[in-house]
């Protein structure tokens, strides 16, 4: 009974320890463009701040999360932060008509749901805060309005930390 309950507890924890935590680099990756035919390739991105934000038309919290990754994303991309949303719609045309009704500025990719089993993604949505050197620095779970001030404190810190390392060189 006692090697049935370890058995079943490694089982269900196993996916978790495969999960992009903080402080591991951000693999590589490239996916097809939502909206346009270009492909995104994270090794062309290097050297920015980056907001990785997995969601899909049917989350609800998303509705709140675009929009305010859309202002910080204004605000800071001069200074080097990028955010990229990756969809996991199965049906495009949703994910099309949710950006009708919450358009983005910043780039959209879709996937196949391969890259959030990768990543350990578990919720929606959930966006991977990268540091100008490709480290995960934070895991954000979930969205409700006012969270974009805990991350645009987190996305200040970071680009000061990218320039001082800059200024250095």
């Amino acid at each position: 009974m006692i090697l049935r309950c370890v058995v079943l507890t490694l089982l269900w924890f196993a996916p978790l320890s495969y999960a992009l935590q903080v402080g591991d680099p951000l693999p590589n990756f490239a996916r097809p463009g939502l909206l346009h035919s270009d492909t995104l390739r994270t090794e062309n991105l290097k050297g920015r701040v980056l907001y990785i934000d997995f969601w899909a038309s049917w989350c609800g919290p998303c509705r709140v999360s675009l929009p305010a990754m859309d202002v910080l994303f204004r605000e800071f991309q001069s200074q080097g932060f990028t955010v990229v949303a990756v969809n996991l719609d199965k049906n495009e045309n949703e994910a099309q008509a949710f950006l009708k009704a919450h358009p983005v500025s910043y780039p959209l990719v879709k996937d196949d749901g391969s890259l959030p089993k990768r990543l350990g993604v578990v919720g929606m949505p959930t966006g991977f805060l990268v540091d100008h050197t490709g480290l995960v620095r934070a895991v954000h779970e979930g969205f409700r309005k006012g969270d974009e001030r805990k991350l645009r404190t987190q996305i200040v810190r970071l680009l000061e930390e990218a320039r001082q390392q800059k200024s250095r060189q």
